[in-house]
């Protein structure tokens, strides 16, 4: 029995169209073609090969390796190496998803959690910070150089991240090439590998004062910060803190002058 091209299409569930197409790539060739009017016309055979195209493009095979496929295998048995194949690729795609879906629940979750503090304090206030389960980079070099930090974590941590990224300071003093500091985020679990170190890290009684504009300008809030100190006669710990509230997003730089880094300083009690 034979069928038109819009008889075969209704069968199939394939459009005209995307039969056409099939015939030019010779994926699948009607079983004749009329020689004056063009018609094309399917059988029983095409109609399994349709079966069997539809099936190949649902495990996401491309037009040419469904081809190639038909050309030389006739069993499923044959298929094993390409199946194997294709679920690895499909696996690989998945991991790959899954790491762009943790990249953009990050930027969601800290955009709202920017919004919600909009009523911010720009006044140096005494306050108690709870200890908290970091994950953390540890460096030496150059303060410009935490961003290799930061994107190391978020590669590795995904969605263990529930919180702020931060900068510990080991310093007592400002140094220009040999700075020892550590980036971080707050997680909910993770394991020790040789380069991020996940531990508890203490809190404590803190003066804190938030930045709003350009890392470039933190100078002026630390010179308060050290003023508040000198007025309390407190005595400061280390690690410093710079907590990231609002800065660089993953796709737009923003407006640096929008830019909101709290500023902790740990005094003894």
């Amino acid at each position: 029995m034979k069928y038109t091209i819009g008889e075969f299409s209704r069968i199939t569930s394939l459009t005209i169209k995307t039969l056409r197409l099939y015939h030019e790539k010779e994926i699948l060739i009607p079983c004749e073609v009329d020689e004056f009017s063009k018609y094309r016309y399917y059988d029983e055979h095409n109609f399994e090969r349709a079966e069997s195209i539809k099936t190949l493009k649902r495990f996401d095979f491309t037009l040419a390796e469904i081809k190639e496929i038909l050309s030389e295998f006739d069993d499923e048995s044959d298929l094993l190496e390409q199946l194997k194949t294709k679920r690895n690729e499909i696996k690989s795609k998945i991991s790959h998803y899954e790491r762009i879906s943790d990249s953009i629940d990050l930027i969601i979750k800290k955009e709202k959690e920017t919004k919600m503090k909009n009523h911010i304090s720009y006044a140096v206030v005494e306050k108690k910070i709870d200890s908290i389960l970091i994950a953390g980079y540890r460096m030496k070099g150059k303060y410009n150089e935490a961003g290799k930090g930061f994107t190391t974590l978020a590669k590795k941590l995904g969605k263990r991240i529930i919180g702020n990224p931060m900068t510990l300071y080991y310093d007592g003093e400002y140094r220009e090439n040999d700075a020892d500091f550590e980036t971080s985020f707050p997680v909910k679990n993770g394991i020790d590998s040789d380069e991020i170190s996940v531990r508890e890290l203490s809190g404590g009684k803190c003066i804190s004062l938030i930045h709003k504009g350009s890392y470039n300008n933190l100078a002026s809030t630390y010179k308060k910060l050290f003023e508040y100190l000198k007025k309390k006669q407190y005595k400061m710990l280390t690690p410093t803190r710079e907590v990231y509230i609002k800065g660089p997003g993953m796709i737009f730089k923003g407006n640096p002058n929008n830019y909101l880094t709290e500023v902790q300083l740990f005094i003894e009690e």
